[in-house]
């Protein structure tokens, strides 16, 4: 695959990504009924792939690995909830936002667990991202007033731990081929939420009908399947510094969507914050270009569907 058409389907990739906030605006369900229909749908659209392609999965390497792939999927699934929670109680931006502190909370746990050195650059993007999310939070113009901004951020901060997690775990993996254990993660968020959704009756008085079906299909095949397959396909021919920079048209994107189509006009301090967050994060993964890029290129990219 030429340079060019690589990066053309990143880009691709990322706007399918940036969008899913507004869809699930429009989808009058329960976050764990459309976090349970993206995985099932996805799943099948990934499994569907593979067939035609003639590949299989490596048996062995998701045997060898079978509990983190159990662990790390059903966090995929809650974080999932939490995320398209966010989305409902808060505005997209704002839920975007708050989900992109995931790259910061894996920082810090790491100096902890892998006994990573942090520089006096990364303790500094850690303090600019945390004022940012201050700012983002709205505590500033408001106080504690806002209550349903307040559950939305804290949804959308949950979410974020809950992936940062997940790209922990994944570090204990051993070697695995990233559609293998992207198909066994969706597979385990499906049957983890499963139970999460009987208990809780979200079916009970659910109302569905040719519009909202639609929608899942599209957050199913559209935003889960078809982004990751794209996202996949075009990391083979990019570098890393490009992944990294070009990982961040998503959040602008489900900004400037969030502004466009559902009206969700920013204030002057969620502007500030927004810039603090994805411009600390952005400068503390170029600074550490160097060191992750033996690693994994994938998890440059805070919502990468392999999450190693």
């Amino acid at each position: 695959m030429k340079k060019n058409q690589s990066k053309l389907l990143f880009i691709l990739s990322m706007l399918i990504f940036g969008s899913i906030g507004i869809f699930r605006k429009y989808i009058p369900l329960s976050s764990s009924v459309i976090a349970f229909s993206r995985g099932f749908i996805g799943v099948l659209f990934l499994l569907v792939l593979i067939l035609l392609k003639k590949d299989k999965l490596n048996k062995k390497s998701i045997k060898d690995n079978l509990w983190l792939l159990i662990i790390s999927g059903s966090f995929i699934g809650l974080n999932w909830v939490f995320l398209f929670e966010s989305y409902k109680y808060t505005s997209v931006a704002t839920a975007t936002l708050c989900y992109y502190m995931a790259p910061i909370f894996v920082m810090i746990a790491s100096t902890f667990l892998f006994k990573e050195r942090l520089s006096l650059i990364n303790v500094v993007c850690i303090l600019i991202a945390l004022i940012g999310m201050v700012f983002v939070s709205g505590v500033i113009e408001t106080g504690f007033n806002d209550k349903n901004t307040l559950i939305g951020v804290i949804y959308g901060l949950l979410a974020a731990l809950l992936y940062a997690s997940v790209i922990i775990i994944n570090k204990f993996m051993k070697p695995i081929p990233s559609i293998d254990k992207t198909v066994m993660q969706l597979l385990f968020s499906v049957v983890i939420l499963i139970p999460y959704i009987l208990i809780g009756q979200e079916f009970k008085g659910m109302i569905i009908n040719l519009e909202i079906i639609l929608l899942l299909l599209i957050v199913g095949v559209v935003h889960t399947g078809l982004a990751y397959a794209l996202y996949f396909d075009s990391m083979k021919g990019l570098k890393t510094q490009s992944i990294a920079i070009l990982s961040y048209i998503d959040p602008v994107v489900a900004i400037i969507l969030s502004a466009l189509i559902l009206k969700e006009n920013m204030s002057i301090f969620a502007i500030i914050g927004a810039v603090l967050i994805l411009g600390s994060t952005f400068i503390n993964e170029m600074i550490n270009n160097r060191k992750i890029e033996k690693d994994c290129v994938l998890c440059l990219f805070p919502l990468c569907p392999r999450a190693c």
